[in-house]
């Protein structure tokens, strides 16, 4: 398990843009299971909508990037200060239902290939067992410049 200072030395995002905030479930090279919560006081639910707060959908896709981000920089020992990693593409994204507050979200990558520094990962976004979304993610390793 990792907790939010182990989230902190790997990823770059901080708040209000870190969308995780704990990881159950980490296997190298293969899978990652992290943990966000969704509360009323995101700054999101101000607009998103106003009564009817509902979790955007590409937030939540975001928060699924985050963990397969953890999962590649983990796995290749790039969980450094000058190494991030970014977005190529999102394909098959789908959403299943709204998430809102007082939610939790379970965000699940599994490695699907790597090729040099660009990996692809099928992600999908849970609720009390069910999926909320799915998309395949593919993101680069990239040095950080100043």
């Amino acid at each position: 398990m990792i907790d939010i200072q182990g989230i902190f030395k790997c990823l770059p995002h901080r708040y209000p843009f870190l969308l995780i905030d704990r990881v159950l479930e980490l296997e190298l090279g293969h899978h990652i299971l992290a943990l966000k919560n969704v509360t009323v006081n995101e700054p999101f639910f101000q607009g998103h909508f106003p009564g009817t707060p509902v979790m955007p959908g590409v937030l939540i896709i975001e928060a699924l990037a985050q963990a397969g981000g953890i999962l590649a920089l983990r796995t290749t020992g790039d969980c450094v200060e000058d190494k991030l990693l970014l977005f190529r593409s999102i394909d098959r994204a789908k959403f299943r239902r709204p998430v809102v507050p007082g939610d939790q979200l379970h965000l699940h990558a599994v490695f699907q290939r790597r090729r040099q520094s660009l990996w692809s990962l099928a992600a999908e976004a849970r609720v009390d067992g069910e999926v909320v979304a799915e998309a395949d993610l593919s993101a680069a390793i990239v040095d950080r410049t100043p």
